[in-house]
């Protein structure tokens, strides 16, 4: 029996998920969660054989490094990507809109520790250009979330001054006045 967590952004789309996974007879779900935050206990707890996650839920945590993840990225998003690859990591890619079907399959690959890549995924994460650095890009990403500077600088592991400082130089890359309109802007331009 295979064990699959699912990390995913939306009720809807994980709870539809979950009900595919369950009328498979060599798939069982252990864990489902929408926050990373959660990721790292629930592999911990779940010892899932393969983690489903959404790109956002995983980029720049480490929850999952002994776990192959199949990730379920979206393509004007993509650019993230390089922050899930590591050396002896099991790795699978696919776009947001696959059909359920591509979704078990890769959870069935990725058990056997064989990798699959969406070609299509994989441009598009080529192809973006950004002015701004992969830290500056995870400082973003947690604001945009919501995160206050406290705790983004908590999660990361710097001062809150320098999260401060990098989120002037954001700002000031994106043409922005403030932090929201610097979020606004990336995503606009698919750098977040």
């Amino acid at each position: 029996m295979i064990r699959a967590l699912l990390a995913l952004d939306g009720a809807l789309v994980r709870g539809a998920l979950s009900l595919v996974l369950a009328a498979e007879d060599d798939i069982t779900v252990v864990a489902e969660l929408d926050r990373r935050d959660a990721l790292a206990p629930a592999v911990r707890a779940g010892r899932p054989d393969v983690a489903v996650v959404d790109l956002e839920l995983v980029a720049g945590a480490d929850a999952a490094a002994h776990c192959p993840l199949l990730v379920l990225a979206d393509r004007r998003r993509a650019r993230h990507l390089h922050r899930i690859l590591r050396p002896g990591r099991t790795v699978g890619i696919l776009g947001r809109d696959v059909a359920p079907q591509r979704v078990v399959d890769g959870i069935r690959r990725l058990a056997r520790r064989e990798s699959l890549v969406d070609a299509e995924v994989v441009l598009a994460a080529l192809s973006r250009d950004s002015p701004l650095t992969s830290r500056e890009v995870e400082i973003l990403d947690l604001t945009a979330s919501g995160a206050p500077v406290v705790e983004v600088a908590g999660v990361l592991g710097l001062a809150p001054g320098t999260v401060r400082n990098h989120l002037g130089r954001i700002a000031r890359k994106a043409g922005a006045r403030t932090r929201v309109e610097a979020v606004r802007v990336a995503r606009e331009a698919g750098w977040i």
